[in-house]
């Protein structure tokens, strides 16, 4: 029971959150049932069998069995470190928002921990229409943390962003439907298990849009698409990221974009194997395509946060890269890389947010200066900015060095145009550091009767734990590899007639027809 306990909780807490009659304690409980969650998610590597790619800690139990249906939940060495980013992002959001958030903190708190369990879901659920709802659900929590505590614009950014995501999941609900239908006639017995659907032989027909299995590889790939988000489907995300509230924005980049590179990799790619192999050129193209043109695009924003959001576009394509370059060390590297994402980019919003509630401003060009005047918050945005930019013994220069070696090793002219990503990241995070902390003194910093104050002892705690992050992950990358490397050997190994088999913890394996190592 210890993957539904880690999925569910949160909807407990957020309960509690709404009938907590104390307001003055209500941050402090928050805090501590999120560390909880984070300690519980923890005792999955005291049951966890590294050397294992087979599903662990299963639990799986009939739901609608007419339609095969069931309540399914499972874990491997793809999505373990995705629910350990989830459960430890959360504690660093609450403390994080203890005053950017002022204004119905019931609801913001109880809209944090519903959006955890739709995210944890996602992760760990392997049926296919229980993957689903919690897929569709992460959008509700999410509308409204930031329809609610949002900017200026937040209408037309919720409704934007509603839209987007909305479209492409129809397409995949569609997609799945039709292949429970598939099931049937395969096997005699409707079923939404995603390990059914990895049994199946859909045909493929190269160079035929209108095959089956490219039919079926699009409507999934199309959504999980519009989540990371790859160009051109990335215009909802800038609007998102700025008119999101500060713990908003660290929750999406750090976390739900991760849904969608996910879904490529355990949905999208194993499930429509020759479509996927047919089609990569194109998104590897799209994937290079959005490293330049963020970077580009990022390098000209005047809003501070803004330039981080495109950023974000920028790195995501990365981790494209490295999933549909279809070898170990790619995949290793995309993998990584969405840690690393949910670290770096998390933190740059985490700070932006902090420089944002001393100015309430966030334009480059009133800044300046601000190295001698906030000595501690110069140091921590200059780890981070190191972090982005993948500089090495930091964690993104790891993540980005195998994606590109991987891509390298599949496709060379698309390793050499990704490169340039990495220059041009560099030089817009570099040339923005510059201006805001060792420029002129803008009207901001010159503001004698607002003085700025530097990192508070709430601000060291929220930003300690992403640095420790950021040079573990690069100085000993092994220590998290260990986890991952049997799942993405399997992966790669058996991508053209994928199984992805159970392993039963208590007695014995739960599927009648598969059994591991098969």
């Amino acid at each position: 029971m210890l993957l539904s306990s880690l999925v569910f909780l949160p909807i407990l807490f957020a309960l509690i959150m709404v009938v907590w009659p104390n307001k003055t304690t209500l941050r402090p409980l928050a805090l501590g049932l999120s560390l909880i969650q984070f300690a519980l998610s923890l005792t999955i590597f005291w049951k966890f069998d590294p050397s294992s790619s087979a599903l662990q800690l299963v639990e799986k139990y009939p739901w609608i069995e007419r339609f095969g249906v069931n309540y399914y939940l499972g874990i491997d060495g793809i999505s373990l470190w995705l629910v350990i980013l989830t459960t430890f992002l959360l504690p660093i959001i609450i403390v994080g928002s203890w005053q950017a958030i002022e204004d119905r903190v019931k609801g913001f708190h109880a809209a944090l921990f519903v959006l955890q369990t739709a995210m944890l879901g996602t992760f760990l659920a392997i049926d296919a229409i229980f993957f689903y709802i919690f897929w569709e659900l992460s959008l509700v929590p999410m509308y409204f943390m930031i329809g609610i505590w949002g900017g200026s614009r937040r209408i037309y950014a919720t409704i934007k962003f509603f839209i987007y995501t909305m479209v492409g999941s129809v397409l995949m609900l569609v997609a799945i439907i039709y292949m429970m239908f598939l099931t049937q006639e395969a096997f005699g017995t409707m079923s939404a298990s995603l390990i059914d659907f990895y049994r199946l032989d859909i045909p493929f027909i190269a160079g035929q849009f209108f095959s089956l299995q490219t039919l079926l590889f699009f409507a999934f790939a199309l959504a999980f698409a519009i989540k990371v988000p790859v160009w051109p489907f990335h215009t909802w995300l800038p609007d998102a990221h700025v008119e999101a509230p500060t713990p908003g924005s660290v929750i999406l980049a750090g976390v739900m974009l991760k849904m969608g590179t996910y879904g490529l990799m355990r949905w999208t790619i194993p499930l429509f194997p020759e479509a996927a192999e047919y089609w990569a050129w194109l998104f590897l193209l799209v994937a290079v395509v959005g490293i330049v043109y963020g970077a580009v695009v990022a390098m000209v924003q005047p809003d501070i946060k803004k330039l981080v959001a495109y950023s974000s576009v920028s790195h995501m394509g990365y981790i494209v890269l490295g999933l549909f370059a279809f070898n170990e060390t790619g995949m290793t590297g995309g993998l990584y890389q969405m840690l690393n994402h949910g670290i770096s980019t998390g933190a740059l919003f985490l700070l932006v947010g902090m420089i944002y509630e001393r100015t309430h401003s966030r334009e480059i060009s009133k800044y300046g200066g601000l190295a001698g005047v906030l000595p501690f918050f110069t140091i921590a945005f200059f780890i981070v900015t190191l972090s982005s930019i993948a500089v090495p013994l930091t964690n993104g220069f790891v993540g980005e060095f195998l994606i590109l070696l991987g891509t390298f090793q599949a496709n060379p002219g698309f390793a050499y145009v990704a490169v340039s990503g990495v220059v041009l990241g560099a030089v817009y995070m570099l040339w923005m550091f510059k201006r805001v902390f060792f420029g002129p003194k803008g009207e901001l910093v010159k503001d004698e009767s607002h003085p700025l104050h530097d990192l508070s002892p709430r601000e060291f705690a929220v930003l300690i734990p992403m640095g420790v992050m950021i040079f573990w992950m690069g100085l000993f990358p092994n220590h998290f590899f260990h986890w991952s490397n049997a799942s993405i050997k399997h992966l790669v190994e058996s991508r053209s007639n994928y199984i992805l088999t159970v392993k039963d913890t208590n007695t014995k394996t739960q599927s009648a027809a598969l059994v591991e190592g098969e």
